[in-house]
């Protein structure tokens, strides 16, 4: 018996082997580089979470400390600290966030399939530069939300007063919320459940498209927990540490749901606990 090899298949085969080695060499790269951002953001933040600690905070009625965050320094225009408030809430999201997006992005390279490895490296960056510019739209409404209320809070005393009542009723929500369906079902987007199998086109538009989804899932998804950390304290780095554990957990865990459920016990009762030292002082 005689077998016969075909030169051509040999060649199909050697230039396979070679498109996944570049492309798995590109991941190795873009790993790297997104390890690489993420130190970079975690010590900024680190850096800026630092320096408003040193600065200290205003004390207010009803026993509370406003965060420098959310005041001008001296010599500063209202567009520079905006400016300076949106560079440091992009770092922070970035230390927050990428740890749970990771997975997403490799997920995204798995569903676009064959696209070369230059080009896959692009569209996965775009899917993360789209992700993001979702995270820095909500900063920039944050910001002027934060100084109105705070500025609210200076100018009448009662309003100052009924603020650590409103952050324990908004944590408690919040943990409420953790409980309910509606989290579950963004839960399960951000977890990548709702589209496994789902071939994506290697193409921009559709990149930038999945990651401006992908960016307000999780926006919606982390609302309970974002406003916890805004509430109780955007510059407080143990607090920052728990959310984004959170956070990262019941994105990567198996049982990513339960640990959702039991956040949201945690802050129930840390909502209690807030609401109860409120209306004792």
């Amino acid at each position: 018996m005689m077998y016969f090899f075909s030169p051509c298949g040999e060649r199909q085969s050697l230039c396979r082997a070679a498109v996944n080695g570049r492309v798995r060499t590109s991941q190795r790269v873009l790993v790297g580089a997104l390890m690489a951002l993420f130190a970079a953001s975690m010590a900024v933040t680190i850096m800026w979470c630092t320096s408003m600690s040193a600065m200290g905070a205003m004390p207010m009625p009803g026993g509370w400390s406003m965060s420098m965050a959310w005041m001008r320094m001296p010599g500063q225009t209202w567009s520079g600290a905006a400016a300076s408030f949106l560079g440091m809430w992009i770092a922070m999201m970035v230390a927050m966030m990428l740890p749970s997006l990771l997975p997403m992005l490799y997920r995204y390279r798995q569903d676009v399939g064959d696209g070369g490895a230059a080009r896959l490296v692009a569209l996965t960056v775009l899917v993360g530069t789209a992700y993001f510019l979702v995270w820095t739209a909500l900063g920039i409404v944050t910001f002027p939300v934060g100084v109105m209320l705070n500025a609210l809070a200076m100018q009448e005393p009662g309003f100052a007063r009924a603020v650590p009542l409103t952050t324990g009723v908004v944590v408690l929500i919040a943990g409420a919320l953790q409980l309910t369906r509606w989290k579950s079902h963004y839960l399960s987007c951000c977890r990548g459940i709702a589209r496994q199998g789902h071939r994506l086109h290697a193409d921009a538009r559709t990149a930038w498209r999945y990651g401006l989804r992908l960016g307000l899932e999780c926006v919606l998804c982390c609302a309970p927990l974002m406003a916890i950390l805004l509430v109780v304290g955007a510059m407080d780095l143990g607090v920052m540490a728990a959310v984004t554990a959170a956070i990262t957990i019941e994105r990567l865990a198996r049982a990513g749901e339960r640990v959702a459920r039991v956040t949201g016990a945690v802050a129930i009762g840390a909502g209690v606990a807030l609401i109860a030292r409120a209306v004792g002082v």
